[in-house]
């Protein structure tokens, strides 16, 4: 499968900042890509970050000004697989702050607890988050966690997918946040989904429902948005002003929730 993808943000620094974009396609790909900056049309300096799971920062520290920042990649075939420590594992069990699996494991447990099967239960979740939440774009504010989402009952991808993470770790199934970019999604930006640890692999969790899942690029991963987020403000002020995000791929599958489904 070959896919192509690109992001363009636009920022207003307004004062001397410290930045960390997180758009790059994690490093499990074999990509044509490249990542750029300016600074009121001059080229900046960007210095590549290794963080977990082959995910990419790039950091800038920048003067005031419109900074732009763009990244495109081809990638032409499967992601290489991904090495699951027992540590990750016991970490991605855990409450995190975006995933608050602690206060909502009893309702978890009182859906979700009879069922044995790990498809059945995926498709379960993914179902049961997909039919109580409206997706509506700007209802959720940066720091909602999922039992404010659960309450709000709407959200955006993030939103969705911090629920599904943290139900499921309140069954005791390890789960983690991706983000993501989507061909097929409409309307196009970038992405967040689960994943569940079953059966050994690492399993894609959409209860969005808005792109095909095999036809995902892994971007960064981690416990919730705290660690995937495609932009982080370390010091200093920058405003968002625009982004832009593509994502195509040669073949758009149709996606069956009830099929366990790896991110290549």
């Amino acid at each position: 499968m070959r896919r192509d993808v690109s992001s363009r943000i636009v920022l207003d620094v307004t004062e001397p900042a410290d930045l960390v974009f997180s758009v790059a396609a994690a490093d499990q790909y074999s990509a044509d890509e490249a990542f750029t900056a300016t600074l009121d049309g001059a080229p900046i300096e960007a210095h590549e970050v290794a963080d977990a799971h082959g995910t990419r920062l790039h950091r800038i520290t920048t003067g005031t000004g419109r900074l732009e920042a763009t990244y495109r990649a081809t990638i032409d075939g499967e992601a290489r697989p991904m090495e699951t420590s027992e540590a990750d594992r016991l970490v991605y069990g855990r409450p995190s702050r975006y995933a608050e699996s602690d206060a909502l494991a009893p309702t978890a447990m009182g859906e979700f607890a009879g069922i044995r099967d790990h498809a059945q239960l995926l498709a379960s979740v993914s179902s049961w988050v997909g039919t109580r939440l409206a997706y509506v774009s700007g209802s959720s504010l940066p720091t909602d966690g999922a039992t404010r989402t659960l309450l709000a009952r709407q959200g955006v991808c993030r939103d969705y997918a911090h629920l599904c993470v943290a139900l499921l770790r309140g069954l005791g199934v390890p789960a983690r946040q991706v983000a993501v970019y989507a061909p097929g999604l409409m309307p196009m930006d970038f992405h967040a989904v689960a994943e569940a640890w079953i059966d050994g692999e690492w399993r894609v969790v959409d209860a969005t429902t808005l792109a095909p899942r095999s036809t995902l690029v892994r971007i960064a991963t981690g416990r919730d948005a705290a660690d995937t987020a495609f932009l982080t403000v370390v010091s200093g002020r920058a405003d968002l002003v625009d982004v832009e995000v593509t994502a195509t791929a040669d073949v758009l599958p149709d996606d069956d929730i009830d099929e366990l489904v790896t991110i290549r």
